[in-house]
């Protein structure tokens, strides 16, 4: 139960302030509007390190499911606590998506591009191109769960800064590879709040993007299984 109440929480604060951040970039009327990517980046690594944190203790703050898979093939995480492990992920995502939109409301009245909205809570790409797109998120993914190994591992100890290592491997990622797809790299940072999309009753939505929406789940799924398979060569 702690693992799943764990996670639950870790990934609703990743969602909350990531999905936030995007929010804040992006909706109309709002503080932050046409900041940019450097913000959005930003947010997004602080959005880990908030997450990592809260929850490290407790259930590893693995936040993402191609991180507790890959974890799994390795020998480092319980495979009887994988399922238990991603519930709450999903869980914990829709949380956060929830509550974004709840921050943000009027902000999403305001704003009438379908695309923007839907932008907010998952990933599309900026040139659609399914082995492409797919590719990015694997090779994304790779660097994620590849780094989070040796970060991991690591004999050097930083205390209460411990979670921000993770928090800076995302924030080169977002920098160098978000560009194609906005890097999901995490099966549920992307499901979970597409599916809070199609649900909630959002002001003028468009459709929520099912077409794309098997690239941010299996492309980073993929890159966990390679990063655990090459870490097992070394």
């Amino acid at each position: 139960m702690n693992n799943f109440l764990f996670e639950l929480i870790g990934t609703a604060f990743l969602i909350l302030l990531g999905d936030g951040v995007v929010a804040n970039v992006l909706l109309h009327k709002t503080n932050g509007h046409n900041s940019g990517w450097i913000v959005i980046t930003l947010g997004w690594a602080m959005a880990v390190f908030v997450g990592v944190y809260v929850s490290a203790a407790q259930s590893g703050a693995h936040l993402n499911p191609a991180v507790t898979l890959a974890l799994a093939m390795v020998g480092k995480f319980d495979w009887a606590l994988v399922p238990v492990q991603i519930a709450g992920q999903f869980c914990g995502a829709m949380l956060g998506a929830l509550l974004v939109w709840i921050a943000y409301k009027k902000h999403f009245d305001a704003t009438p591009d379908v695309d923007v909205k839907l932008a907010v809570f998952c990933n599309s790409p900026a040139i659609p191109s399914i082995p492409f797109n797919l590719a990015t998120e694997i090779i994304g993914t790779f660097a994620l769960v590849f780094g989070v190994f040796f970060i991991t591992g690591a004999d050097v100890k930083l205390g209460a800064l411990d979670a921000l290592p993770v928090a800076l491997l995302v924030l080169g990622i977002g920098l160098s590879l978000g560009g194609p797809t906005g890097y999901a790299i995490n099966p549920a940072r992307d499901l979970g709040p597409r599916i809070m999309h199609f649900i909630l009753p959002i002001k003028g939505k468009g459709n929520s993007g099912w077409g794309y929406s098997w690239i941010p789940v299996v492309g980073p799924m993929i890159g966990g299984i390679l990063a655990a398979l090459l870490f097992k060569m070394l």
